[in-house]
């Protein structure tokens, strides 16, 4: 059996390490390695990110990416999360603009991914996957829930 290197690079941008990095997860004490079954969707999540990482010319401050089952449950994603698949990002490129205006260009682009959700004006959520939807919603309260399209904080959408 081959052992897996401590830090493989999934793509040009992204190593895992990149991808798996929780803050969470540190202060917790929680092992937030993936199962190598997981590295397709995490290479698939990564070759994406490239796209994104290119298209807007800065480098993307992802605050969460795949999480473990345990670290899912701590942050209180739901069980199902893409996160938990290895297929999803939450991210910032504060380089490039505010959080509405990165969701735009991504929205805008031929970038072919799963769902990209702006959520409570603060990150976009970024997934990929082998059948993209291209489904882009906004979040600004979890009674409201999802709205169809990007919808700014005064409920306009473009």
């Amino acid at each position: 059996m081959r052992k897996r290197a401590p830090n493989p690079r999934l793509s040009r941008y992204f190593t895992l390490a990149r991808l798996v990095a929780s803050d969470t997860a540190r202060s917790c004490g929680i092992d937030n390695m993936p199962p190598d079954a997981l590295l397709p969707n995490l290479r698939l999540l990564a070759r994406g990110l490239d796209r994104v990482r290119l298209l807007l010319g800065h480098p993307l401050e992802i605050s969460s990416g795949y999480r473990c089952p345990e670290l899912n449950a701590a942050v209180g994603g739901v069980p199902h999360s893409q996160h938990a698949l290895g297929l999803a990002v939450d991210f910032t490129c504060p380089a490039f603009g505010p959080p509405l205006a990165v969701a735009r260009v991504i929205r805008d682009s031929e970038i072919v991914f799963d769902q990209c959700i702006y959520e409570f004006s603060e990150w976009i959520h970024l997934s990929f996957s082998a059948a993209p939807r291209r489904r882009v919603l906004t979040i600004y309260d979890s009674s409201e829930g999802y709205l169809d399209g990007l919808v700014d904080e005064h409920r306009q959408s473009d």
